[in-house]
């Protein structure tokens, strides 16, 4: 995985959980629910990132 991958990655994920604590804080189910959809996708990435980087290896 390419350090500016994982930064972008890292940096969505942060995005992510500051947008659901906003949403928790505000009451805002809405905003919450994006947040932690933030968190996932990030998540997402990172992992098809690491996979590709297996399969790179060999």
């Amino acid at each position: 995985m390419g350090a500016d991958d994982k930064m972008r990655n890292m940096a969505e994920k942060a995005k992510g959980k500051a947008k659901e604590a906003a949403g928790e804080a505000t009451d805002n189910p809405d905003v919450e629910a994006e947040g932690k959809a933030e968190e996932t996708k990030a998540d997402v990435k990172q992992t098809g990132e690491k996979i590709k980087d297996v399969f790179k290896k060999d």
